[in-house]
C-alpha cells in the first residue's frame, strides 16, 4: 500500500501541469459519469434495465447515416429502440442525460471521409444528426470515427466538428432550446504511428467545438498480441508507451482542456493461453488468445470463470490491472481495485469524468459501476 501511494504521489506530481486552487475548482464543470449501451443487446439488457443512480450519461451505440444521402433514414425497428431508449431513462429516477453515437469500431471509417471532406455533404449530415437527436429526444450526439487515417482525414475531423458545433448553436439560439451535447470518442494518444503513418488529433478543434472526449484508454494488447499476456487497459507500464498515462499526458500537452478529458475504463477482459503454467505475470510468454470470443470475455464472464475453474487473482500494481490464471489460461482485466484507482486518477488530475464499454458487461449487482461511482466524490463542485 505504501509503494502503491508513493507510485500515486509521483505520477500526480509529473502529470499535473499547474496546481489547483479552490477558485479554480470551483469553476469545474459536472463531472459525466458515462457509460455506452449496446443497442444489439436490447432483448437480453433492455435501456430499463439501466441503473441510472450510477451515471450522468448514457449513449446509444450505435447509429450510422446512408452511405449515399449521408443522412439518417431510419428502419421503423431502429426508431421504435430510439423512442424506447429516450423514454425508457427519462421515466428513471434519477434521470441521465442521453446521447446516440455515430459510428463504433467497426464502422465505414471511410464513410466518414466522405462526409467529411466537403462542407455541403457536411452540412447534410449534421442537419439529419440534429433532427434525429431532436425527434427522439436526446441531450447530445457522439462521434466514433475510428479513425482518421492520416493527416488529410485529420483536417476533416476538424472541419466537420467546427461546423457541427456552429450549426448546434444556431440551432439552439433559433429554437430557443438548450444546445446539443457535442462528443467524439478518440484514441487513447493525441498522436500516434499506425502502419507508418503519424497522425495527430486536431486539439486546437476539439478544444474549442466539443464538450468532452471519451478517450479510449484500452484496448493496448489482444489477440494480435500471441506471444505474450499484456494489461489491455494499463494505467501504467513500465517498459511501453502502451498506458492511459502515456495517453492522456500526450493530450494534455496537445492543449485540451482537462476538464474536457474522460477516461475509458474497460468492463471486459483480454485472455491468452499461456506457454508455460508456472510463467504467468503480465507479458509472461503466451502462445495464443485463451477463453471467450477472441479472448475477450466481459467483467461479468470474468468473474464466472474465476469462480467456475478457481482461478488465482492477482493485483498487478505496476499496470493498476487485475489478472487471473489457472493452468495455462489467463485473463487480464479491471477488477474494484483497479477500477478505482482509476477513477481517483482522473479525478485527482482535473479530469472531467469517466465512461465504461460498456453497459451490460458489469456484474448483475452493478459492481464495477457502483465502486466507481462512489469513488468519484462530487464536493469539489
Amino acid at each position: 500500500m505504501a509503494l502503491l501511494k508513493l507510485l500515486m504521489c509521483s505520477v500526480f506530481v509529473s502529470l499535473t501541469l499547474t496546481s489547483f486552487s479552490p477558485a479554480r475548482a470551483a469553476q469545474m464543470p459536472p463531472p459525466v459519469k458515462a457509460a455506452y449501451w449496446p443497442s444489439w443487446f436490447s432483448e437480453s439488457f433492455p435501456p430499463s434495465a439501466i441503473n441510472t443512480a450510477l451515471f450522468t450519461h448514457v449513449y446509444f451505440a450505435f447509429l450510422m447515416p446512408s452511405n449515399r444521402s449521408f443522412t439518417f433514414d431510419l428502419p421503423e425497428s431502429t426508431a421504435a429502440q430510439l423512442s424506447q431508449f429516450t423514454t425508457s431513462l427519462r421515466r428513471k429516477t434519477p434521470p441521465v442525460k442521453t446521447l446516440f453515437s455515430i459510428g463504433g469500431g467497426g464502422s465505414d471509417s471511410a464513410l466518414f471521409a466522405r462526409i467529411a471532406s466537403d462542407a455541403k455533404s457536411r452540412q447534410i449530415f449534421i442537419d439529419s444528426s440534429i433532427k434525429t437527436a431532436r425527434k427522439f429526444g436526446f441531450d447530445g450526439l457522439d462521434l466514433d470515427w475510428e479513425f482518421p487515417k492520416d493527416t488529410t482525414e485529420m483536417k476533416y475531423f476538424a472541419d466537420l466538428i467546427t461546423q457541427w458545433r456552429k450549426t448546434i448553436d444556431r440551432e439552439a439560439k433559433l429554437t430557443s432550446r438548450p444546445p446539443l451535447l457535442l462528443s467524439a470518442a478518440v484514441y487513447y494518444a493525441s498522436e500516434f504511428l499506425i502502419n507508418g503513418e503519424r497522425r495527430s488529433f486536431p486539439a486546437a478543434e476539439i478544444s474549442k467545438s466539443l464538450d468532452w472526449i471519451n478517450v479510449m484508454c484500452f484496448d493496448y494488447h489482444g489477440s494480435w498480441d500471441t506471444t505474450a499476456t499484456g494489461a489491455h487497459a494499463a494505467l501504467f507500464d513500465p517498459h511501453t508507451n502502451l498506458s492511459s498515462y502515456y495517453g492522456l499526458r500526450s493530450w494534455i500537452s496537445a492543449g485540451v482542456p482537462r476538464n474536457k478529458m474522460v477516461m475509458g475504463i474497460p468492463l471486459y477482459g483480454k485472455s491468452w493461453t499461456l506457454k508455460d503454467p508456472y510463467v504467468h505475470g503480465v507479458g509472461a510468454p503466451a502462445v495464443g488468445v485463451g477463453p471467450g470470443d477472441d479472448g475477450i470475455l466481459t467483467y461479468v464472464q470474468v468473474k464466472e470463470f474465476n469462480q467456475k475453474t478457481g482461478a488465482t487473482v492477482v493485483y498487478d500494481i505496476r499496470t493498476v490491472s487485475a489478472y487471473s490464471y489457472v493452468n495455462t489460461s489467463w485473463v487480464g482485466y479491471d477488477d474494484i481495485k483497479s477500477t478505482t484507482t482509476k477513477v481517483e486518477f482522473a479525478r485527482a488530475n482535473g479530469l472531467r469524468g469517466y465512461f465504461f464499454w460498456a453497459l451490460s458487461y458489469d456484474s448483475v449487482d452493478w459492481e464495477i459501476s457502483t465502486q466507481a461511482s462512489n469513488a468519484w466524490v462530487d464536493d469539489q463542485y
